[in-house]
């Protein structure tokens, strides 16, 4: 990547996801600029998403975009002639996260195909979850979706493991299904996606697991999570070989360095 630029064009807040990809480009010799937040660019002026895009495209040779409105990264891809990947867009979907997450569970589970695996929390709104489900669509696991009644998931991806004949339990209470996982992906209640925050306020908090859940659990079971959490896994977690989060966080590296490098024709 000597001589390339990476573009981070991130109108949402951000820590892993741009850090990540900053660390990726710099690692493989390549430059970045960008923003952290729309505030410091003339979309605060009333500059479309589409001009932003078709000016910066003429400073750099890769795009990385994340954006609170869905399918503004699509827009962008339009617009732009150089590469755009998608770093999350709204309650839609987050699909590099997705790849280091399948990553991660075959580098701690030693396979993906047969696993029982437990998406828990924000099941709605998780963007994460959403592009993670239907990449494990395309393997033979089983998938329990663990949430309150308000915060399930959208009937949409359901349809999709359906029409693939792929099964899946839902489930309120993670204790009844606790034992047969393989894997528990954590989730946050998130407060920025809430249109009500009274609603916010009655769902915060109504998961969350501690050191003792491991009393219930398989031995090998692996607990990820998107980050950042807020109180739903207790740090005291976090020295136990359960806990692949840290882990799942820094294998972000490599496989957005394989993207960079993939994209960008590197590679």
């Amino acid at each position: 990547m000597q001589g390339k630029v990476l573009a981070t064009l991130f109108y949402e807040p951000s820590t892993r996801t741009r850090l990540s990809f900053v660390s990726a480009v710099e690692r493989m010799g390549g430059q970045v600029l960008g923003f952290e937040s729309d505030s410091a660019t003339s979309a605060s002026k009333g500059e479309t998403l589409w001009d932003t895009i078709k000016m910066v495209e003429q400073y750099a040779d890769l795009l990385v975009i994340r954006h609170m409105v869905e399918g503004a990264p699509r827009l962008a891809a339009i617009a732009s002639a150089k590469p755009v990947i998608n770093a999350g867009d709204g309650a839609n979907q987050h699909p590099t996260q997705t790849l280091l997450d399948l990553y991660t569970i075959k580098k701690e589970k030693g396979r993906i195909e047969g696993l029982n695996i437990g998406f828990v929390g924000d099941l709605k709104y998780g963007r994460t979850v959403h592009s993670l489900c239907i990449a494990l669509s395309h393997f033979k696991t089983k998938m329990y979706f663990i949430s309150p009644e308000a915060l399930r998931m959208p009937e949409t991806y359901l349809e999709e493991l359906d029409r693939k004949n792929r099964p899946y339990v839902v489930e309120e209470d993670l204790m009844k299904v606790i034992g047969e996982l393989d894997v528990v992906y954590m989730t946050r209640i998130q407060k920025e996606r809430f249109p009500d925050p009274v609603e916010y306020n009655r769902l915060k908090g109504c998961y969350q697991i501690d050191r003792s859940i491991l009393e219930h659990a398989r031995d090998d079971i692996r607990i990820m999570h998107p980050l950042p959490r807020v109180d739903e896994i207790n740090t005291d977690l976090d020295d136990t070989p359960n806990a692949a989060y840290f882990r799942q966080a820094g294998n972000a590296i490599p496989v957005r360095q394989a993207i960079i490098g993939l994209t960008t024709g590197v590679i």
